[in-house]
């Protein structure tokens, strides 16, 4: 018997008049929807006058819940798994259940379509030879955040960065980004939404404007121009803290990493760690 499709549907951020054609389609003819929350998709899929069943699957149940769902692939049964917006198994449940299913040899389809960062990043006037990372959500405990925010300015040196955040903790990201003495960067609120805005500015000053604090927050950092004025060179102290908070990289790769961000070498930056070991 020739196993099922799994498809990977991406579903509107907002706006219900966001979802293709295609993705109506599939919604349509599969066997089962893997929904993140029954109850939000379902609302989806009753507004198109969708009536295929619903099973849930969420982070506290993907792994519990993929086995029965490779053994209806297997069976010829074809499957749609959905988030309760966007893109599933980005930043969203549905990699394990992905993973599973390339492993079990079945064939994945993706169904693209709305995409926060997407839609954040065609508004932000990035420069149109502009490359960008995608960082999905900051950590939660604050020696993580910490050690993400160094790595995303890092990064944001050679490319700009977007991320997602949660609404309880916006003010306090903004926060981190201004302590950090970035001069720019665009939150945008409740993309495709009745009340969608977006912001522009210092971290500061954004975080002033934003009104109310609720909904969901897409950031882009800019990449840092070499012409935003000359970058000073940093201090070999401040080089060594820089080196010092990567930890989940070999020394040569930390070095580049910080050379990256510094306008430094690799070899200088590299130097200076080796001479602080050596006054210790």
């Amino acid at each position: 018997m020739k196993a099922g499709t799994l498809y990977v549907v991406a579903t509107p951020i907002g706006n219900l008049e966001d979802i293709t054609f295609r993705a109506l389609r599939v919604l349509r003819e599969v066997a089962v929807v893997a929904a993140e929350d029954t109850r939000r998709s379902g609302l989806l899929l009753r507004h198109f006058g969708i009536a295929t069943p619903l099973v849930s699957l969420h982070q506290h149940n993907e792994g519990q819940k993929t086995e029965s769902l490779l053994s209806r692939l297997r069976g010829g049964e074809s499957v749609a798994v959905v988030s309760d917006a966007g893109t599933p198994a980005v930043s969203d449940p549905g990699a394990v259940l992905v993973a599973a299913a390339r492993a079990a040899g079945i064939r994945v389809e993706p169904i693209p379509g709305a995409s926060a960062v997407m839609a954040a990043v065609s508004a932000a006037g990035l420069p149109d030879d502009e490359h960008f990372g995608f960082f999905g959500f900051p950590p939660v405990k604050a020696k993580d955040r910490e050690r993400w925010f160094t790595g995303a300015i890092m990064a944001s040196a050679g490319m700009s960065v977007v991320f997602f955040e949660a609404p309880h903790r916006i003010l306090a990201t903004l926060e981190e980004l201004s302590n950090r003495s970035l001069t720019r960067i665009l939150v945008f609120r409740e993309l495709t939404k009745l009340h969608e805005s977006s912001y522009d500015g210092a971290p500061a000053v954004v975080a002033g404007m934003i009104s109310p604090v609720a909904g969901e927050f897409t950031v882009v950092i800019p990449r840092s121009k070499d012409d935003d004025s000359a970058v000073e060179r940093p201090s070999d102290d401040e080089v060594r803290r820089m080196f010092g908070q990567i930890t989940d990289k070999k020394a040569r790769d930390a070095a580049r990493q910080v050379a990256a961000a510094t306008g430094l070498t690799a070899n200088e930056v590299y130097d200076i760690v080796r001479r602080s070991g050596a006054d210790d």
